[in-house]
């Protein structure tokens, strides 16, 4: 009985943190735009995300500068995966509430993993296909010559999406425990 109360307990943490994470994520990317020492790794806080950082390190680029509705596009277009991966967390949250109401075997569980699962998926999508979008947009206002498209893939997105696969094919074998525990109670 401790052990489930312990689980309970812990599953209600990690929806709770997985909330926190959303706003907090949302609310930092956005801040870092606005406080660009926020997001800085030398001197600053280092608080920014991976597309906002090699965004704002680019060579030539004067955050403290732009105009605020420059800031709150570039605020915006680099908020899009970060959305995504919201979404995800918000289903893993709704995940744990299961999990701490008791519901472990509930069919609507495998539901929210392989939504977790997809959000990762589309996460490392979207970042790649802001990441030009971003770089025109931060660079519109320099002059010919000088304006940017950049395009870049590191390693982390191919760890990125090997885990949103493993995320998928865990939702996958728990639909499948799922159904077993829907026919085990059928017997009982």
């Amino acid at each position: 009985m401790k052990s489930t109360d312990s689980l309970a307990r812990s599953s209600q943490y990690i929806a709770a943190a997985a909330l926190v994470l959303v706003v907090a994520m949302l609310v930092l990317n956005t801040a870092t735009w606005f406080f660009p020492a926020l997001g800085q790794v030398d001197g600053g806080a280092g608080l920014s995300f991976s597309l906002t950082q090699r965004m704002v390190s680019m060579a030539g680029i004067d955050v403290a500068a732009m105009p605020w509705w420059q800031l709150l596009g570039a605020a915006l277009i680099s908020s899009i995966p970060l959305f995504a991966m919201a979404y995800g967390l918000l289903h893993l949250r709704a995940l744990f509430q299961q999990y701490a109401g008791g519901s472990y075997f509930a069919h609507s569980a495998y539901g929210h993993m392989e939504k977790l699962g997809r959000a990762i998926l589309a996460w490392v999508v979207l970042d790649f296909v802001c990441e030009p979008v971003l770089s025109l947009w931060l660079t519109m206002l320099a002059p010919v010559g000088q304006r940017m498209l950049t395009l870049s893939l590191e390693p982390p997105v191919f760890i990125a999406l090997f885990l949103a696969a493993c995320v998928i094919a865990i939702a996958r074998i728990l639909q499948r425990a799922c159904d077993l525990h829907a026919e085990n109670q059928q017997f009982v």
